[in-house]
């Protein structure tokens, strides 16, 4: 996608704190850190979000968890970490390019929302 900022930065038009890259995916610092430990896992395939995958997709989402531990620990988040794949307007994903949100460091995340 020609306006995709996440497909710019995949093309190496706009650079990021790269931390994590193979042929499938790519992962990188967030420039807005929530959290001591807080980068962005993409597939390099424009995704626009999980409520547009289809079967094809299933290994690149499949690597993208199963990466999610080695680019924690070695970002500094030893014991633990949370993955977060914001979808959609209710979800409020702010980028439309399918990206979960690796979070963490030495001390926990904190609650979710409050129960209702």
């Amino acid at each position: 996608m020609s306006d995709c900022i996440f497909c710019k930065i995949v093309e190496g038009k706009i650079p990021a704190g790269k931390v994590y890259e193979d042929e499938d995916i790519l992962a990188f610092n967030d420039i807005n850190p929530a959290r001591p430990v807080h980068v962005l896992v993409i597939p390099k395939k424009h995704i626009t979000s999980l409520a547009t995958v289809v079967a094809a997709d299933t290994p690149v989402l499949g690597k993208i968890l199963a990466k999610a531990n080695e680019i924690a620990v070695a970002q500094g988040s030893p014991d633990g970490f949370r993955v977060i794949i914001n979808t959609g307007r209710v979800g409020q994903q702010e980028v439309p390019h399918l990206h979960a949100h690796i979070v963490g460091g030495p001390e926990p995340v904190g609650p979710m929302l409050k129960r209702i």
